[in-house]
């Protein structure tokens, strides 16, 4: 009998933790273990050194971070904990245990003013607390250097949690119109596309050890661009929703943390590296409507 890839996942709460869950019957070859905060508390030391002495994997895929973006711009230290110092635990833990550590992370790391798809090597500066934290989160993984990568992905929406197709669609039912931001221009992410690429990761992982030769770093999203009004647009039309939307601008709906203006990323590599194949976003919306 061959022992089954064992496979760490926190954050199981999260879209990217539930849409995992979601597909792991697909990948029978693996033993998941998924993990909340009750059991992996990742803003308390203590709490991961604990858990990970009485437990091994061969990957650890971090799903967990502070996602509040607004909320972070005042809860700094918790921001920092999780999406940081926590990380920087993680990857040491990996590291000593020879374990493949995929952590991911996010557009947010740069300052949204480049105006060509992101690549991985462009210059990074976050305009937020939210994007500074993850921004040190990563730069922790490369100081430690565990096997495995760094993922990052923008506009995550799904049928799990808050977001903001699931935003749309209550208030859609609620209101006549609504007014929506036109001029951040980014990509949705479907999580559960999200979730795919990571097992196509693990299993091409497994027979080309790319991931054990050298720390990688990616971008994922779906394919194809638009602003948030145009994917608030995309969601009543393909839900049959009733809602007039009107576009306004960034600076007439001042939020606590800024957002990057442009934030497509560039998916080149990732595609090359893995064969992958992303889905257009508008088929992603329809896939992730059908699903709910």
């Amino acid at each position: 009998m061959t022992l089954k890839h064992s496979i760490l996942v926190t954050g199981a709460n999260g879209q990217l933790g539930q849409s995992l869950q979601k597909i792991a019957k697909n990948y029978p070859d693996n033993q998941f273990t998924f993990v909340e905060r009750d059991t992996l508390d990742l803003s308390q030391a203590e709490s991961i050194d604990t858990y990970f002495q009485s437990h091994q994997f061969d990957c650890i895929i971090n799903c967990a971070a502070y996602t509040a973006v607004d909320k972070a711009e005042e809860d700094t230290v918790l921001a920092e904990a999780i999406n940081h110092h926590a990380v920087k635990q993680l990857a040491d833990i990996a590291k000593a245990q020879d374990s493949v550590f995929i952590h991911i992370s996010t557009d947010y790391v740069f300052d949204g003013k480049q105006h060509r798809p992101y690549v991985e090597d462009d210059t990074v500066n976050p305009q937020s607390v939210y994007g500074a934290s993850k921004l040190r989160g990563e730069q922790a993984i490369h100081a430690v250097s565990p096997k495995g990568c760094i993922i990052r992905t923008s506009w995550v929406y799904s049928e799990f949690g808050r977001n903001f197709l699931k935003t749309m669609l209550m208030l859609g039912e609620q209101r006549d119109s609504l007014t929506v931001i036109f001029d951040q221009v980014g990509t949705p992410t479907y999580a559960t596309d999200l979730a795919k690429a990571i097992m196509q990761i693990v299993e091409k992982n497994k027979h080309s050890q790319l991931l054990d030769k050298n720390l990688g770093l990616y971008h994922f999203s779906n394919e194809g661009v638009c602003s948030w009004y145009d994917f608030a647009r995309a969601i009543f039309s393909m839900a049959n929703i009733d809602c007039a939307v009107s576009p306004i601008e960034t600076k007439d709906y001042p939020t606590p943390a800024t957002r990057p203006h442009y934030s497509v990323l560039n998916k080149a590599k990732i595609k090359q590296d893995f064969s992958l194949n992303i889905p257009y976003w508008r088929d992603s919306v329809q896939a992730c409507l059908n699903s709910l």
